[in-house]
């Protein structure tokens, strides 16, 4: 999708997204889920722990399921060097927690950072609006699920 065919209305949603993504990683920050305790490092978040401490309590919820069956697709390097797209491949056995969380973050990715063309669904206004509400409402949920809600919505 070229920038000027992008509709005002998907522009004021991935802005939201983004919003909404980066005030997550803030709040799990703020909550001491961080890649690295050690002084000096950098303060990045750790989804991964923050999956540990929730896994066996979580239940999907709406959002959650949505997303699972929205199956986003990551940009992998194909046969030839050749860019191209896959869904998320998950081991059995696999916590939900950990498959949403994981499936967030290919939002992001992709969205930020992943391919402008290629994907059967980038240029899909419907899908990309889908994936961005969808994760929009996960990152309420898994809010919520952390009691992170306000450093998430700055409701001090």
């Amino acid at each position: 999708m070229r920038h000027d065919e992008v509709k005002e209305d998907l522009r004021r949603l991935a802005f939201e997204f983004f919003f909404w993504f980066s005030r997550f990683e803030y709040a799990l920050k703020d909550a001491r889920f961080l890649r690295s305790d050690e002084v000096g490092t950098p303060a990045e978040p750790s989804w991964k722990k923050f999956s540990q401490k929730y896994r066996e309590t979580y239940k999907a919820g709406p959002a959650a399921r949505a997303l699972l069956d929205a199956n986003p697709e990551r940009q992998i390097v194909a046969a030839g060097g050749e860019l191209d797209f896959e869904p998320v491949p998950f081991n059995p056995g696999v916590a939900d927690l950990d498959k949403v969380t994981e499936l967030a973050r290919t939002v992001r990715n992709t969205l930020f950072h992943g391919g402008k063309h290629g994907s059967n669904f980038w240029d899909d206004p419907a899908r990309m609006e889908l994936l961005l509400t969808t994760t929009i409402g996960v990152l309420d949920e898994l809010a919520e699920l952390g009691g992170l809600q306000a450093e998430y919505k700055r409701e001090y």
